[in-house]
């Protein structure tokens, strides 16, 4: 292979790579662990530095419980308002409890009745992805605070 040939191809190569690494990072999906994980780390942190702190990370957009697909919300079981929702800030605030997905599923009830009767489980539904419009199957990580009236949540797509 000439000289030309071989720079021409490791050019295409490296254009090539960029543009796909950008496109697979913005669309590699979390997983039901990592939703987990991120449920109990929001958990934990409640308990370490407190409810206001623990929000304000929750809230941004670029923190540590914003990753690939995924994020962490929180909601008070109690009162069914959300306390916090880095996508949906009009939403803090407000009583959740009547949200339905496309397919009439009130699925706030169904996490606050799984973080009141188990204190940790999965609820299944339909949700968009953030900035976008089509429902899709989603799966929902529900992880009660201990000692709280508060779950943390988060969900990836099936």
């Amino acid at each position: 292979m000439s000289k030309n040939v071989w720079t021409v191809c490791m050019f295409l190569a490296a254009i090539s790579a960029a543009c796909f690494a950008g496109s697979g990072i913005a669309e590699e999906k979390a997983t039901k662990e990592e939703a987990a994980a991120k449920c109990r780390e929001a958990a934990a942190m409640v308990k370490e530095k407190g409810l206001e702190a623990t929000v304000a990370l929750l809230n941004d957009k670029k923190g540590p419980f914003v990753w690939k697909d995924s994020y962490v919300f929180c909601i008070d079981f109690e009162t069914g308002n959300c306390i916090a929702h880095p996508f949906l800030p009009n939403a803090i605030g407000k009583d959740m409890r009547r949200n339905k997905d496309k397919e009439g599923r009130l699925y706030v009830i169904e996490f606050i009745n799984t973080a009141k009767t188990k204190g940790e489980g999965w609820v299944s539904y339909m949700w968009p992805k953030a900035g976008e419009q089509q429902p899709l199957p989603k799966i929902t990580c529900v992880y009660r605070v201990p000692d709280q009236n508060i779950m943390m949540l988060a969900g990836v797509y099936e």
